[in-house]
Protein backbone atom coordinates (compact mmCIF):
# COMPACT_ATOMS: atom_id res chain seq x y z
CA UNK A 1 0.00 0.00 0.00
CA UNK A 2 1.32 3.40 -1.01
CA UNK A 3 1.44 6.23 1.53
CA UNK A 4 2.04 9.85 0.59
CA UNK A 5 3.36 12.21 3.25
CA UNK A 6 4.29 15.89 3.16
CA UNK A 7 7.22 17.10 5.24
CA UNK A 8 7.92 20.78 4.80
CA UNK A 9 8.46 21.32 1.09
CA UNK A 10 9.18 17.63 0.43
CA UNK A 11 6.74 14.90 -0.58
CA UNK A 12 7.55 11.35 0.52
CA UNK A 13 6.05 8.34 -1.23
CA UNK A 14 6.30 5.24 0.95
CA UNK A 15 6.05 2.13 -1.17
CA UNK A 16 4.44 -1.13 -0.16
CA UNK A 17 6.27 -4.47 -0.18
CA UNK A 18 5.97 -5.06 -3.92
CA UNK A 19 5.80 -3.10 -7.15
CA UNK A 20 4.96 -5.67 -9.79
CA UNK A 21 2.67 -6.29 -12.74
CA UNK A 22 -0.33 -6.69 -10.47
CA UNK A 23 -0.04 -3.34 -8.71
CA UNK A 24 2.26 -1.06 -10.76
CA UNK A 25 -0.73 0.59 -12.44
CA UNK A 26 -2.34 1.34 -9.09
CA UNK A 27 0.97 2.61 -7.71
CA UNK A 28 1.27 4.98 -10.68
CA UNK A 29 -2.30 6.22 -10.14
CA UNK A 30 -1.60 6.76 -6.44
CA UNK A 31 1.33 9.08 -7.14
CA UNK A 32 -0.23 11.04 -10.06
CA UNK A 33 -1.73 13.76 -7.81
CA UNK A 34 1.76 14.46 -6.42
CA UNK A 35 3.22 14.81 -9.92
CA UNK A 36 0.41 17.15 -10.97
CA UNK A 37 1.64 19.70 -8.40
CA UNK A 38 4.73 20.45 -10.52
CA UNK A 39 8.22 21.40 -9.34
CA UNK A 40 7.97 18.93 -6.51
CA UNK A 41 10.78 17.73 -4.23
CA UNK A 42 9.99 14.01 -4.24
CA UNK A 43 11.48 11.17 -2.21
CA UNK A 44 10.47 7.56 -2.77
CA UNK A 45 10.99 5.71 0.52
CA UNK A 46 11.52 2.01 -0.19
CA UNK A 47 11.92 0.83 3.41
CA UNK A 48 9.17 -1.80 2.96
CA UNK A 49 9.98 -2.74 -0.64
CA UNK A 50 11.16 -6.36 -1.04
CA UNK A 51 10.37 -6.98 -4.73
CA UNK A 52 10.22 -4.85 -7.86
CA UNK A 53 9.43 -6.08 -11.35
CA UNK A 54 10.23 -4.32 -14.62
CA UNK A 55 6.79 -2.68 -14.46
CA UNK A 56 7.92 -0.98 -11.25
CA UNK A 57 11.11 0.20 -12.94
CA UNK A 58 9.01 1.76 -15.70
CA UNK A 59 6.90 3.66 -13.17
CA UNK A 60 10.02 4.95 -11.41
CA UNK A 61 11.61 6.04 -14.69
CA UNK A 62 8.42 7.80 -15.79
CA UNK A 63 8.12 9.51 -12.39
CA UNK A 64 11.72 10.69 -12.48
CA UNK A 65 11.30 12.12 -15.99
CA UNK A 66 8.13 13.98 -15.01
CA UNK A 67 9.75 15.47 -11.90
CA UNK A 68 12.87 16.54 -13.83
CA UNK A 69 10.79 18.13 -16.61
CA UNK A 70 9.04 20.16 -13.92
CA UNK A 71 12.42 21.25 -12.51
CA UNK A 72 11.81 19.29 -9.32
CA UNK A 73 14.03 16.88 -7.37
CA UNK A 74 13.70 13.11 -7.14
CA UNK A 75 15.52 10.49 -5.12
CA UNK A 76 14.96 6.94 -3.92
CA UNK A 77 15.88 6.14 -0.33
CA UNK A 78 16.09 3.18 2.07
CA UNK A 79 16.65 0.67 -0.72
CA UNK A 80 17.58 -2.89 0.26
CA UNK A 81 20.78 -4.42 -1.11
CA UNK A 82 18.74 -6.64 -3.45
CA UNK A 83 16.68 -3.80 -4.92
CA UNK A 84 19.80 -1.63 -5.20
CA UNK A 85 21.46 -4.39 -7.21
CA UNK A 86 18.52 -4.39 -9.67
CA UNK A 87 18.61 -0.59 -9.95
CA UNK A 88 22.38 -0.65 -10.54
CA UNK A 89 22.20 -3.44 -13.15
CA UNK A 90 19.54 -1.55 -15.10
CA UNK A 91 21.51 1.72 -14.96
CA UNK A 92 19.11 3.63 -12.71
CA UNK A 93 21.86 4.51 -10.23
CA UNK A 94 23.71 6.37 -12.99
CA UNK A 95 20.98 8.94 -13.61
CA UNK A 96 19.17 9.30 -10.28
CA UNK A 97 20.02 9.44 -6.60
CA UNK A 98 19.52 6.05 -4.95
CA UNK A 99 20.39 5.65 -1.28
CA UNK A 100 20.81 2.23 0.32
CA UNK A 101 19.06 1.29 3.53
CA UNK A 102 21.25 1.38 6.60
CA UNK A 103 21.28 -2.27 7.73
Amino acid sequence: MTQILKEGGKTIIKTGERIDTMNAGQFEQDIQPVLADGGVDLEMDCTNLVYMASSGLRVIQKTMRTVMQQKGKFKITNVSAEIYKVLAMTGFTKFMTVEKRKE
